[in-house]
């Protein structure tokens, strides 16, 4: 799914500054996977205002900071998971 009104991402960057684009990994509604086994460390599940997420960890990109939209929700709670996720994304043990 390409950036726009209607993709939801997580922005991975917050921390970095001045920079034109942010890293973001897509969430992906967990209805749209109704009957694929997901492997839990490398596509978690996150929840955020109720609703049920799949991290895309594969699909994580840079994306220009004028593509971003409006923030919804915060992940903050679900920090661990999306750090194994990425850390699994590159093979750190």
């Amino acid at each position: 799914m390409m950036p726009g009104k209607k993709a939801t991402n997580i922005t991975l960057s917050m921390v970095i500054s001045g920079l034109a684009t942010k890293i973001v990994v897509p969430l992906r509604p967990l209805t749209a996977f109704s009957s694929i086994a997901l492997p839990p460390d490398l596509l978690p599940i996150i929840p955020i205002d109720g609703e049920d997420y799949v991290l895309d960890t594969p699909q994580l990109g840079a994306i220009p900071i004028g593509e971003l939209k409006t923030r919804i929700a915060s992940a903050r709670e679900s920090q661990v998971t999306i750090q194994a996720a990425l850390d699994r994304a590159f093979g750190a043990d």
